[in-house]
């Protein structure tokens, strides 16, 4: 990996890590200040449907004006925001908690979307397959660290505390990324009269990002299928420990796929891994007790990373340099809206059948996305613009 862009990794994992704890905080900390975990769900919505909103737009504003002032302008809104649900006293109303999650999640800074989009101009071919790959195994690591690092932190200092630090590292974070050669060289070029349907009118970033979104939703029903696996076992202390193995899994994956070749058709061995995606989650249907999930667990996680890192870099293939920010955007936004989907799918029926049959739609969603890619494996030829 280039000096450059291993710079630019390390200071967008650096400040990811404890903004990965962002929702579990904003669930504790309204829950601590409403007594409601009802309330706790509607703040967390809220944040979580505003960025997938706002995303794309932002990432479009990106592509038009540059990295610098967006990322600056993003990061202070976002950190006014948490800093202020951090230090709301008992008895704010709940209007009020809304309103600071829906500015946290309109303005969180898109620093994946322009660290990705930087890549391809710091790497190319076999060295662009392998940095995001990497990236997208590293990012289990925020997934794990995050939250333990942040929980700790709530633990000795309290829960607003720790929101503030979150907030206060993201925020550091992302203006030392914007002040970077990389970051501020990097100019916006497309064409604002040409905005009618932004970067999604291409049928490249389309098949992307249904395939984004149906991987998304086996996430959301694996996350909702296993603590209800360890309730049913009476083992809820377990469910962490599982997920954690899940994420190792993921991560495992990643950097095995960074060591090897790039795959000759790109297009080919992603709907190989949704096909791996859901055959991986069919073994878990059976399967109860939480000592023999976690073997399968680590092994169903295993093209997770793999997967998503496929994704962005064909992103390099199907979209102009000028609409790079805004598409990787929707990919954050298709991941946003599956994992919604995907749990609010799979609580429902594992209310009804028990927790084989979240496991069973996160195998059928995986099964059904292999089949849809392979149809529209064309579209994810290379683009001519």
């Amino acid at each position: 990996m280039p000096r450059s862009a291993l710079r630019l990794f390390a200071i967008a994992i650096v400040a990811r890590t404890p903004y990965a704890a962002v929702g579990l905080l904003l669930i504790v900390r309204t829950k601590e200040l409403t007594g409601s975990y009802a309330a706790s769900g509607l703040v967390t919505a809220a944040a979580s449907l505003a960025l997938a909103v706002v995303s794309p737009a932002v990432g479009r504003l990106v592509d038009r004006t540059g990295q610098t002032i967006v990322l600056r302008t993003a990061v202070a809104l976002n950190t006014t925001a948490l800093v202020t649900f951090g230090l709301l006293p008992h008895g704010t109303p709940l209007a009020a908690l809304v309103g600071c999650a829906l500015l946290a999640g309109i303005s969180t800074p898109p620093i994946g979307a322009c660290l990705r989009a930087l890549y391809a101009t710091l790497v190319d071919g076999e060295r662009l397959h392998r940095i995001f790959a990497i990236e997208s195994a590293a990012l289990e690591l925020t997934y794990i660290a995050g939250p333990l690092l942040m929980l700790g932190i709530a633990s000795v200092a309290g829960t607003g505390t720790a929101l503030v630090l979150a907030a206060a590292a993201l925020g550091a974070g992302t203006l030392v990324f914007s002040a970077t050669r990389e970051s501020r060289g990097w100019s916006g070029s497309a064409d604002p009269s040409d905005e009618r349907g932004g970067a999604l009118r291409s049928p490249g970033l389309q098949t992307l990002a249904i395939a984004v979104a149906l991987a998304a939703a086996t996430f959301g029903a694996v996350e909702v299928a296993v603590p209800a696996a360890c309730q049913a076992a009476g083992a809820k202390g377990a469910t962490g420990a599982l997920l954690a193995v899940w994420g190792l899994g993921s991560m495992l994956g990643g950097f095995a796929a960074a060591r090897a070749a790039a795959p000759a058709d790109a297009a080919r061995w992603l709907a190989l891994l949704l096909a791996a995606l859901g055959v991986g989650d069919l073994a878990l249907v059976p399967v109860s007790a939480p000592v023999a999930l976690a073997p399968l667990l680590l092994v169903a996680g295993a093209a997770i990373a793999p997967l998503l890192g496929t994704a962005y870099s064909i992103v390099d293939r199907v979209m102009p340099r000028s609409r790079q920010t805004e598409a990787f955007a929707w990919l954050t936004t298709a991941i946003s809206v599956g994992i919604s989907a995907g749990s609010a799918l799979a609580g429902v029926l594992v209310d009804a059948g028990g927790p084989g049959a979240g496991f069973a739609v996160a195998a059928a969603v995986g099964l059904i996305a292999c089949a849809i890619i392979s149809a529209r494996r064309g579209s994810l030829a290379p683009a001519t613009a």
